[in-house]
């Protein structure tokens, strides 16, 4: 086959054509890293024009930042910088850096995060820390220092209610709201009373012992 002059050289087209497309490629990545650039920029500069939220009597709308919240807590004002969504428990294992209260299922199950709030007992995970915000919330740090709880922690000790320990700070707190309610509880209102503690070492039956014999020493006082 002879090659014709006036012919044009198809390779070098085809190689000419495809430098172009490359180049026509790369040009073209760079515009688009541009824009990519440019835009998260405008659309800050956008105000937020999203429809507020709708009013609904009786419940608050505390928005998305965080904000400076008092808690009063083991008998002292503590001030806090926390979200809307932050918990009692990360509150109070936080930057209140009081870590008695375990973080375990963090669903409420287990009670290991238990806390008393006006002497109730509750469970800190499930509660939001400005929901907190005017109550009389005690840890089992504010337990430890206080001499009316002795007894019932003398109790824990004398009877070897603790295997590993890990839950007895939630058990402690749930018996001392238990205590101050019914003085002289009956087997089955102990278990009652502790009913939403779990312990995995399973000694439930010192812990069952260790509360009575609380109570019959007088128990919270």
């Amino acid at each position: 086959m002879t090659d014709h002059p006036d012919r044009p050289d198809e390779r070098g087209d085809s190689l000419l054509a495809g430098a172009h497309s490359r180049r026509s490629f790369l040009k073209g990545m760079g515009l688009a890293a541009g824009a990519t650039a440019v835009l998260p920029a405008a659309v800050a500069a956008q105000p937020d024009e999203r429809p507020a939220a709708p009013e609904i009597p009786g419940v608050r709308v505390l928005g998305r930042a965080a904000r400076p919240i008092t808690l009063r807590v083991n008998g002292q004002e503590r001030t806090v910088t926390v979200e809307p969504r932050t918990s009692l428990l990360d509150a109070l294992r936080g930057p209140l850096d009081l870590t008695g209260a375990k973080e375990v299922c963090d669903r409420g199950t287990c009670g290991c995060c238990t806390v008393l709030l006006d002497g109730k007992a509750v469970v800190a995970c499930l509660m939001l820390a400005m929901d907190a915000v005017g109550h009389e919330i005690v840890t089992i740090e504010g337990v430890a220092d206080d001499p009316r709880y002795a007894k019932l922690i003398d109790a824990y000790c004398e009877n070897d209610a603790a295997q590993c320990g890990y839950c007895i700070p939630g058990f402690v707190m749930s018996s001392a709201a238990l205590l101050a309610k019914t003085p002289n509880p009956s087997p089955e209102q102990v278990k009652a009373g502790l009913a939403g503690n779990l312990c995995r070492c399973g000694t439930y039956t010192k812990i069952f012992d260790a509360v009575a014999a609380a109570a019959a020493k007088g128990g919270v006082a």
